[in-house]
C-alpha cells in the first residue's frame, strides 16, 4: 500500500473523477494510503476494486475494510455494502486510480519532464541510454525500464517494463524530492490498454518500431498497433513524439497526436538523419545531422536507437555538440549483444532478442562483422504461456542464419517445453535436420554451443539478455546465461566493462554491447 507523507481529504482526491454514484455517509475521511492490493491494506486507505487479468478486486472489498480502508472506487456496488465505508462508482476504476494517484503524490508528472520510449524492440536501451547521457550532462535523472528503476544514484530492481499507476507517481515523487530533472520511462503496449500511465504527463513519447510480438495478448497485430498508437494519441499539445520513419507504421503512430511531431531515420528524409560510415568488431562510425561521431555499439538496430537518443536530447534543449560527444563516451546495456571472448577465442553474445525482428536483426550485425570461416551457433527458445505464432518464425530465422541452431527453453512457464519446441521445429520442416536441434535444458544447451565452437566461432544465446532466472511452473529459478557462460570459459568471476572502445585482447574481456 503506497502512502503519502500528509494525509489527504477524499474529497480533495476525487473531485476530477468522474463518480456516478456515492453510497456509505456524508463524512469526508482522511486518506492516509492509496491502492489495489487488499492485502497491503493499511488503516485509513482508499481501495480500488479493479479488474485485472488473474483476480478482481470487487470480491477483495471486504477483506480491505477488514484491514482498515475506509473508502472504496469500483465499477459494480457491492449487494451488503458496509455501512461504515464510503463506495463512489465509477465506469473506469483503472482511469480513476490514475487521476486519484496522480493528486495524491502532488503531480509529479508535471514537475520534471517526463519522456516515454514505446516499440516492440529498443525501449530499454533507449530508454537507459537517455538516463546515462543526462547524467553525464551533469543532471539528476530518474529510470523506468524492464532492467532497473533508478532515482538519481538509487538502484531499485524492476518488477515490470511498466509498473502500476499508484507506484509510477510514488517514484515519480521520489525522484523530485531527489532533485531529478528528467524521468525517462519504458512503455509496454500492456500498460497502455490497461492505463497503467493515465494521469500522467508526458513532455515526450519516442516510437522505436513495432514488429510481431504479444499476440496472446492483444490477439491481433492491429490491436497491438492500436494499443501503441493511444499513447501518442493521448499526448499534450505541449509535448514532441518523435516517431522512426524506417518503420512502416511510424507515421501510424502520430497521425492523430496533438503533440508537436518529429521524426528520425537512417533511410528516408527526416529531422534527424543517421547513417552508418564504417563497422568494426569495437563499434561503428555515425553520421548524425552531418556531424561524425564514433560509438561503441554495432548494427543498425543500435543506430536508430542512438539517433532516437540524440534527437530526444535535442527536443529537450541540450546543446547538439555536447549530446554528440557524450554519445561516444556512452557503454551498453547489460545483457544486449553483450560480449564475453574465450581465451581460446571463442567468443559469446548474449541478448535479449526474443522476437523474429529482433533475432533478425542481431545476426544480420553478427554477419556484419564476422569472418568468412567463422561459424554462428545460434542458442535460442521460446517463452511458455506465450505467443505462439512466433516460435516457429524465431525457429526458422535462427536456422537460416546460423551454421548450428540449439532450441531450448527460455521461460517454459506452465507449458510443457517438449511442445514449446515442437512448435519451433514446425517453422523448419523443410530444412536440412543437422543444421539444428533441439536440447530442453538451457544449460545444457550453452554447454553444447560452446564445447561444439572452435577458435573463431561466434555463439549467439539469444532471448533472456539481463535476466537472471528461468521461469519453470510458477517458480523462479536462479539461471543466468552470462554467468553460464563465464564458467564455461573457466573465467574465475564475471570481467568488467572496459573503459574505451578497444579491448584489451590480452585480457580477454566482457564487452558489453546492446541492442
Amino acid at each position: 500500500m503506497n502512502e503519502s507523507k500528509q494525509k489527504m481529504k477524499l474529497s480533495k482526491l476525487t473531485e476530477h473523477i468522474d463518480s456516478t454514484e456515492r453510497i456509505g455517509g456524508t463524512h469526508d475521511p482522511q486518506i492516509a494510503a492509496i491502492g489495489f492490493d487488499s492485502r497491503t491494506v493499511v488503516p485509513g486507505s482508499l481501495f480500488f476494486a479493479v479488474e485485472g487479468t488473474q483476480s478482481d478486486g470487487h470480491d477483495y472489498m471486504d477483506a480491505a475494510i477488514d484491514k482498515g480502508a475506509v473508502a472504496i472506487i469500483c465499477r459494480r456496488l457491492p449487494e451488503n455494502p458496509r455501512p461504515e465505508t464510503i463506495y463512489l462508482r465509477v465506469d473506469d476504476p483503472n482511469a480513476a486510480m490514475g487521476t486519484v494517484a496522480d493528486e495524491f503524490y502532488g503531480h509529479p508528472s508535471r514537475k520534471l519532464k517526463l519522456v516515454g520510449i514505446t516499440g516492440t524492440n529498443g525501449k530499454t536501451t533507449t530508454a537507459t541510454l537517455l538516463s546515462d547521457l543526462f547524467h553525464k550532462l551533469g543532471y539528476r535523472t530518474g529510470l523506468i525500464s524492464t532492467v532497473i528503476y533508478r532515482i538519481g544514484e538509487e538502484e531499485i530492481p524492476s518488477t515490470h517494463t511498466t509498473p502500476d499507476v499508484i507506484r509510477i507517481n510514488e517514484m515519480l515523487a521520489r525522484m523530485v524530492a531527489d532533485g531529478c530533472a528528467y524521468c525517462f520511462m519504458e512503455v509496454s503496449s500492456h500498460s497502455i490498454v490497461q492505463e497503467r500511465i493515465g494521469g500522467l504527463h508526458f513532455t515526450g513519447a519516442i516510437f522505436t518500431n513495432i514488429t510481431h510480438d504479444h499476440l496472446d495478448y492483444h490477439k491481433t497485430f492491429a490491436e497491438y498497433i492500436r494499443a501503441k498508437k493511444l499513447f501518442f494519441d493521448h499526448l499534450p499539445q505541449t509535448a514532441f513524439a518523435l516517431t522512426n520513419t524506417d518503420d512502416r507504421n511510424g507515421t501510424v503512430m502520430v497521425q492523430n497526436t496533438k503533440a508537436e511531431i518529429k521524426t528520425y531515420s537512417l533511410h528516408n528524409f527526416a529531422d534527424f538523419q543517421c547513417r552508418i560510415i564504417e563497422t568494426i568488431p569495437e563499434g561503428m562510425l555515425l553520421e548524425i545531422d552531418g556531424n561524425e561521431v564514433w560509438v561503441k555499439f554495432l548494427g543498425g538496430f543500435n543506430a536508430s536507437n542512438l539517433t532516437a537518443v540524440y534527437a530526444c536530447a535535442c527536443l529537450l534543449g541540450a546543446d547538439k555538440q555536447e549530446v554528440l560527444t557524450v554519445l561516444s563516451d556512452l557503454n551498453p546495456v547489460r545483457g544486449r549483444f553483450e560480449t564475453i571472448r574465450s581465451a581460446s577465442g571463442i567468443t559469446a553474445i548474449i541478448d535479449y532478442a526474443h522476437t523474429p525482428d529482433a533475432l533478425q536483426n542481431v545476426i544480420r550485425t553478427i554477419d556484419e562483422i564476422r569472418r568468412e570461416e567463422s561459424r554462428l551457433i545460434v542458442v535460442v527458445g521460446c517463452g511458455g504461456d506465450r505467443d505462439r505464432t512466433k516460435r516457429p518464425e524465431m525457429a526458422r530465422i535462427a536456422v537460416e542464419g546460423a551454421d548450428l541452431a540449439i532450441f531450448t527453453s527460455d521461460n517454459p512457464r506452465t507449458e510443457d517445453p517438449e511442445a514449446i519446441l515442437a512448435d519451433m521445429k514446425a517453422g523448419v520442416t523443410d530444412k536440412n535436420p543437422l543444421s539444428y536441434m533441439t536440447v530442453t535444458d538451457r544449460r545444457a544447451a550453452i554447454q553444447i554451443a560452446i564445447t561444439t565452437a572452435r577458435k573463431g566461432d561466434i555463439i549467439l544465446i539469444a532471448g533472456k539478455g539481463h535476466e537472471t532466472y528461468q521461469i519453470i511452473g510458477q517458480t523462479k529459478h536462479h539461471f543466468d546465461d552470462r554467468e553460464e557462460v563465464v564458467r564455461l570459459f573457466g573465467f574465475r568471476q564475471p570481467q568488467s566493462r572496459p573503459t574505451s572502445g578497444s579491448p584489451d585482447k590480452n585480457e580477454n574481456p566482457s564487452i558489453p554491447n546492446c541492442k
